[in-house]
């Protein structure tokens, strides 16, 4: 079996465990067996991190149903072969040269030196940022729900935010703490962080270490951590800009808050689309302008390495240098004074065009099964399925079930990746030494 498909069967694998999990009656709050639908629906969102909800989660479901959850979007958010892998060092067993190219594929890195540390480090790391998460959100639900319920609802979102899933334990979200500068900064920084990609944080934490060491060394960046780290950074600044200037006026949205409301509310909008699926403002009263900025932004996604998805930050960046350099009459892609290679052009190539092909056939086919809802709708919950966002505007628990499995299906491309997928579909590819003539054709 390829590693690829190995990939592929050990998510499916792992959302047909929990939809088992979910169907149980402890798992529901009403005692009696779910649906299996709902069950395998809130399954794939967990563990393809997404979030999106077809019932209630804080009331549908039991402190069991919602542990469960809360597991398979931790699972999901670090990925198949890192929990497995994890369970391997925890057993004390060796690894032979697949489990190696495995772990090599799955954190898509270089070499395959170096992958048990790795992995040490980015459970280490997950462990630090959730816990820190669960501390700065105790004051802001204690008060209100005790110690108890306020330390579950502090380790659900803070799990939900650092995994980038987007579930939520309350009726409308995070709606209610839109005015909390300690909820909205703690869970876009978990957001912020988990998305951006273990190897940057890593590479951070480093950085910090040997400037704090020697203050006079001139630091070392990878590309990875400055095409990461700038572009995350344009993206939340005009993000959040957009929304305040389509949304301030909006009665719906943000019209009726002061403006520190409206700023805390614009950047957290521009934040979650990256690729979390938590919300303070309701998400069915945006303008078609905001809505579609959101499309965007939910489009991009975070960066490689993280647990968001989209087509990546790195993606987007390959792409628009690549429009720069034709723009410029070069024959050379360049980014930050480094060329890139043409096969990492042509993977952003393919990643583009696959997700762009995946979103414009699921959309045809709930715009057939569920024609009387808005197009704006249909293409939103799509994309938001797609980039495992999780954000709606309010039509996911009413669609028709034809539409809730094309979410599903949706739902797992976006999460395991459309280049993966086909590789494990059609098989790895083979190099060929049969070299073709060259021949011109017009384009554009």
């Amino acid at each position: 079996m390829t590693v690829a498909r190995k990939i592929c069967l050990g998510f499916f694998a792992v959302i047909t465990a929990g939809t088992i999990l979910l169907m149980m009656p402890f798992s529901t709050s009403s005692g009696k067996w779910n649906d299996l639908v709902v069950a395998l629906f809130t399954s794939t969102s967990a563990v393809c991190v997404t979030g999106l909800a077809v019932v209630d989660t804080g009331t549908y479901f039991s402190f069991w149903g919602q542990f469960f959850i809360a597991l398979l979007a931790q699972i999901g958010g670090l990925g198949y072969m890192t929990c497995t892998t994890f369970l391997i060092l925890l057993l004390g067993k060796k690894f032979d040269l697949r489990q190696k190219i495995a772990i090599q594929q799955a954190l898509d890195r270089p070499g395959m030196s170096g992958s048990t540390q790795i992995i040490r480090s980015i459970i280490a790391t997950t462990l630090i940022f959730e816990l820190t998460g669960v501390f700065l959100l105790l004051p802001a639900f204690v008060p209100n729900y005790g110690w108890n319920q306020g330390l579950w609802l502090a380790v659900f979102h803070s799990v939900n935010a650092w995994n980038n899933a987007g579930f939520s334990l309350f009726k409308d979200n995070l709606i209610g703490y839109q005015s909390s500068y300690l909820v909205v900064f703690t869970i876009t920084g978990l957001i912020v962080l988990g998305g951006i990609g273990y190897q940057v944080i890593l590479e951070m934490y480093f950085l910090l270490r040997e400037f704090i060491k020697n203050r006079q060394k001139k630091l070392s960046l990878s590309l990875d951590f400055v095409v990461a780290t700038s572009t995350t950074i344009i993206l939340l600044i005009l993000g959040t800009a957009a929304f305040l200037a389509v949304e301030s006026r909006n009665p719906g949205t943000l019209s009726n808050l002061s403006w520190g409301d409206k700023f805390l509310a614009a950047w957290f909008q521009s934040v979650t689309p990256r690729t979390a699926g938590f919300n303070t403002i309701d998400i069915g009263k945006m303008t078609n302008a905001g809505l579609f900025i959101t499309i965007a932004l939910m489009f991009i996604g975070a960066s490689p390495g993280g647990t968001g998805g989209g087509i990546k930050t790195t993606t987007l960046r390959v792409l628009t240098s690549c429009t720069k350099s034709i723009l410029q009459g070069k024959e050379e892609v360049l980014l930050y004074k480094r060329k890139i290679a043409v096969s990492l052009v042509l993977k952003a190539v393919g990643v583009f065009m696959g997700s762009v092909a995946t979103v414009i056939v699921s959309t045809i086919l709930i715009a057939i099964t569920d024609s009387e809802l808005p197009f704006i709708q249909i293409l939103f919950e799509v994309v938001s399925a797609f980039a495992t966002v999780g954000l709606s505007t309010g039509i996911t628990g009413t669609v028709s079930t034809a539409a809730k499995i094309i979410l599903i299906v949706t739902m797992y491309i976006g999460r395991v990746g459309i280049l993966l997928l086909m590789s494990a579909i059609l098989g790895d590819p083979r190099p060929t030494r049969i070299h073709y003539p060259e021949e011109n054709l017009l384009v554009g």
